[in-house]
């Protein structure tokens, strides 16, 4: 995605789809642990390696220690309040890039509008109903009253239809149903529907795994339940003699995977409850940015969030496969045998040595640290705020602390490796060609250190190989130096054999009121299939064009096609059911204090659930339903006074103020027949950055927005010295929260940071309708649904719908983890 930071890092994301669970203890937070402990479930568990200590040069007292780690990141921030001046280099670059953008739309009007060029697993079937030993003293039985009639016809009409058609040989012959029930107890027991399940197997087996789908009494008056079943490995096509014949091939015995198979079976097969401890897709996230990654953290707390340079990461990630291929691929128990047994702990500890608990975390220098491995290391006898990071040379007398991390972070995947990862997309900076950078480098780019981010990308993508790749940058990289980085990311992918594609998207297409012109990158294993481009599905207002040598890249209709779009949306469309607030709003949670108006409006507010969102397991978040983070950029005195002048209309900005009137040429000049107005703080009111902005002919200084008009990007500023960003109607900046509206960010998505950081993150985002429509074409793809030689792929009419709209669809999670109830 865009990068959370305007930094020198390159935020780098990578996905990675898993059609396994892992162990219960390491798919767990360490507090879900602790949690899991005080509950009746059962797990089997090991018991914990013994103490190991090292000696530790120099280790201050605990008193007078200062904490190492993750808090050394953070820089000061400065206080969240508008500067009292623009910077003239910023004014004087913003009148370049208005000079060169006036030059190019007046090249682009002398040419033609261009148009974009641009399985399952077959487990084995078990039919026939399982044969099972007495329960208990207790016969089994239905509990409550029988689902009424019309409600089990309508849910199981199988069950109730009479037999017409003959079956087929090793067809199971399906029971016919009386009547149906919600629950039933075994063995005084009592177990409800989607209950998972032990299932009595045969003598000499090992006991089935499944989940209840229904209970019902027979047209021959006996009690069943449905089971739909849960395979392990070994019940595969995987088979177990190659399990127990292959090298390196060994299976958790409490890995399962839930099929599509059923079976009727008498109610006393049940022996007992299980839990199956569901394990999501893997997915990491990489940013330079501390408060991106706290929002990151919040919002998907499934990812494993990394605070740290693109760079570091990538050095990481290759150490990682080191120690893995050490303490996970090759059978070093033996080696390390010795080394437990001398660190017993019986003998005395020096003054200056301390016991090592255990290793919470891993990192590759960062914080002013060298370059090179570090592990967190969790003191004996301190608390967590005594943790520190400690490079692994000073860690050698602890081999088994660093063999039981790495084999638990390996399985937990804590990082990926190569051959784990299904998509990598990411947003690389490359700030050597900003304007704001005086001394670009035009002839070789790739030199300057600010944009060799791109090259880490492709490092990534180089050692990680995923099945598909996904960059996205601002159109500059086509522009500057005759589209060079923009060539050169196209090109790295060819030469690592990706296909590839390249494509300019407009987010005001997708539903959005601004039109932000942005560059996608796609590139697929030739073994895949190359993802397309979605088709917009809005029509837009046009604000600014693209490069002339790639207008082919625009992703749009031809311009002989009449496409059905739906109607331009405007800000009034996106902010104006927002409350009223002052020039300075402290709260980041308030109500909303009315209701949506617009169909915008109502779907932003959703919840995470019915915007399809399983970021918290579907359960809403905290505080879903609150308005988040409606807070302005805090306006200094002087500006506020300024702003507070500025008439309530459309096409307001600073030439209304007095004393100011337009000549000739649209240039601003000083009414002769006005005295200059100060203000307060004996400042002028107009001051003289606005009257020479780009010679006098910009409006943007202290700019109104209006309701019936779009806005050409959201920045990661807020400031309204050289920019339009005034609301409409009250004397304020736009807030972090209608910015984020403007970008398509949910309601519910909270951000974390101080205000000017919030903006930031708002502003280097890929806006989420592109993003969500980006994806879609991903899964096509990756589903095989889209193939052949089109470039550009029609959206269909569903893709924006909710969970209410889409009715009863479900998918079911493929793998699961046993743990004994």
């Amino acid at each position: 995605m865009a990068p959370s930071s305007p930094s020198s890092a390159a935020p780098a994301r990578v996905s990675a789809r898993k059609r396994a669970a892992k162990a219960e203890e390491i798919h767990q937070s360490q507090e879900e642990e602790e949690a899991a402990a005080a509950s009746s479930v059962k797990r089997r568990r090991k018991a914990a390696a013994s103490s190991e200590k090292k000696p530790k040069q120099g280790r201050p007292p605990k008193a007078g220690r200062k904490k190492k780690g993750e808090a050394e990141r953070e820089e000061p921030v400065e206080d969240d309040v508008c500067a009292d001046e623009p910077d003239e280099e910023e004014l004087a670059i913003g009148e370049e890039e208005a000079e060169a953008e006036a030059e190019e739309q007046a090249m682009q009007a002398m040419q033609d509008e261009a148009a974009a060029a641009a399985a399952g697993s077959p487990g084995k079937k078990r039919v026939g109903r399982r044969t099972a030993a007495a329960v208990g003293d207790h016969e089994p039985e239905f509990v409550g009253e029988p689902v009424p009639a019309a409600e089990a016809r309508s849910s199981w009409p199988k069950r109730y239809e009479r037999s017409t058609a003959a079956k087929r040989p090793d067809e199971e012959e399906e029971v016919k149903a009386r009547r149906h029930y919600r629950s039933a107890k075994v063995d005084n027991v009592v177990y409800s529907l989607g209950d998972d399940v032990y299932v009595k197997a045969g003598e000499n087996e090992v006991d089935y795994i499944g989940r209840i789908t229904e209970f019902f009494e027979g047209i021959d008056q006996c009690h069943y339940f449905t089971c739909r079943w849960f395979f392990r490995a070994e019940d595969t096509v995987i088979n177990s003699l190659v399990s127990i014949n292959v090298d390196g091939h060994k299976h958790d015995p409490r890995r399962v995977f839930l099929s599509k198979e059923k079976n009727d079976n008498a109610l006393d097969c049940i022996i007992s409850k299980i839990k199956i401890v569901y394990v999501n897709p893997n997915r990491w996230a990489v940013d330079l940015n501390s408060f991106a990654c706290q929002s990151l953290k919040y919002n998907h707390p499934q990812t494993e969030v990394r605070n740290e340079k693109a760079d570091d990461f990538l050095a990481l990630i290759k150490e990682w496969s080191v120690l893995c291929d050490k303490y996970v691929h090759q059978d070093v128990g033996s080696d390390l045998a010795g080394s437990e047994n001398e660190e017993d702990g019986s003998s005395p500890l020096d003054k200056d040595e301390f016991v090592v608990e255990k290793l919470i975390g891993i990192c590759y220098g960062g914080s002013g640290r060298d370059n090179g491995l570090y592990f967190k290391v969790h003191w004996e006898g301190y608390g967590p705020e005594e943790d520190t990071w400690e490079p692994i040379d000073n860690l050698s007398d602890c081999p088994l602390k660093i063999r039981d991390f790495v084999q638990v972070g390996y399985r937990r995947k804590i990082l990926p490796l190569p051959g784990d990862v299904d998509v990598i997309c990411g947003g690389p900076p490359c700030q050597g060609i900003s304007g704001f950078n005086r001394f670009r480098n035009r002839n070789e780019p790739l030199k300057d250190e600010k944009n060799k981010q791109m090259v880490t990308f492709m490092d990534i993508v180089a050692y990680l190989k995923p099945k598909y790749v996904l960059m996205e940058n601002v159109v500059d990289i086509l522009k500057f130096a005759d589209g060079y980085l923009g060539r050169y990311a196209l090109s790295c992918l060819v030469a690592m054999n990706y296909q590839a594609r390249l494509g300019m998207m407009v987010a005001g297409c997708y539903g959005l009121p601004q039109f932000r012109m942005r560059v996608f990158l796609w590139g697929a294993l030739s073994s895949m299939v190359l993802p397309k481009y979605p088709l917009p599905t809005y029509d837009v207002v046009v604000r600014g064009g693209a490069p002339n040598a790639f207008l082919q890249c625009i992703v749009a209709y031809d311009e002989t096609q009449k496409p059905s779009l739906k109607k331009a949306l405007l800000l009034g469309d996106a902010i104006s059911d927002l409350p009223e607030v002052e020039n300075h709003q402290p709260n980041d949670v308030m109500e909303y204090g009315g209701s949506p108006k617009t169909e915008f409006q109502r779907y932003i507010r959703l919840g995470r659930k019915d915007m399809l969102d399983w970021s918290f397991g579907g359960e809403a978040g905290p505080d879903e339903g609150k308005l988040l983070d409606h807070q302005p950029l805090r306006l200094n005195n002087d500006d506020y006074e300024r702003v507070q002048q500025i008439p309530v209309k459309k096409g307001a900005n600073f030439r209304d103020l007095k004393g100011v009137k337009v000549g000739a040429n649209n240039v601003v000049e000083w009414d002769p027949e006005i005295k200059r107005v100060y203000l307060s703080s004996g400042k002028p009111l107009v001051p003289d950055y606005a009257m020479s902005f780009i010679k006098g002919k910009s409006p943007k200084p202290f700019g109104r927005l209006w309701w019936d008009e779009t806005v050409p990007t959201v920045v990661t500023r807020a400031e309204p010295h050289n920019q339009i960003i005034l609301h409409p109607t009250q004397a304020r900046v736009l807030t972090v929260r209608e910015n984020a509206r403007l970008q398509g960010f949910p309601d519910y998505y909270r951000l974390f940071g101080p205000i000017k950081e919030k903006y930031i993150q708002v502003g280097n985002a890929v806006a989420v309708p592109v993003a969500r429509a980006l994806g879609y074409c991903l899964g096509q793809a990756y589903l095989g649904e889209s193939e052949g030689s089109h470039v550009l792929y029609e959206l269909p009419p569903s893709f924006t719908r909710t969970v209410a709209q889409a009715g009863a669809s479900s998918v079911a999670t493929p793998a699961g983890e046993v743990v004994e109830q």
